[in-house]
């Protein structure tokens, strides 16, 4: 099973093993990088606004949303607001 290469050298299977076991680990370097790593640091650029939900938790929404959103009211009394949260008085 031994070759001779054109040095003379003779290439066993132990000497094949070494380099089919490197060529396998060429996948996990990164010679380039990626396009997802240009949409998370123009993500990050964008501020965020931190919002109320219905159920009270606190929720961070981009405010260019929060600008092209729709207004249903502008001015909420007390009474409807914490109707609105589900909370009784």
């Amino acid at each position: 099973m031994k070759q001779t290469s054109s040095n003379g050298k003779k290439i066993s299977r132990r000497g094949i093993l070494p380099i089919i076991g490197s060529t396998l680990l060429i996948p996990f370097l990164s010679f380039g990088k990626s396009t997802k790593t240009e949409n998370l640091v123009s993500d990050q650029s964008e501020e965020y606004q931190t919002l109320l939900k219905p159920d009270g938790t606190a929720v961070k929404v981009k405010v260019s949303t929060v600008k092209n959103s729709k207004v249903l009211k502008k001015q909420v009394s007390n009474t409807s607001f914490l109707s609105w949260l589900g909370r009784k008085l």
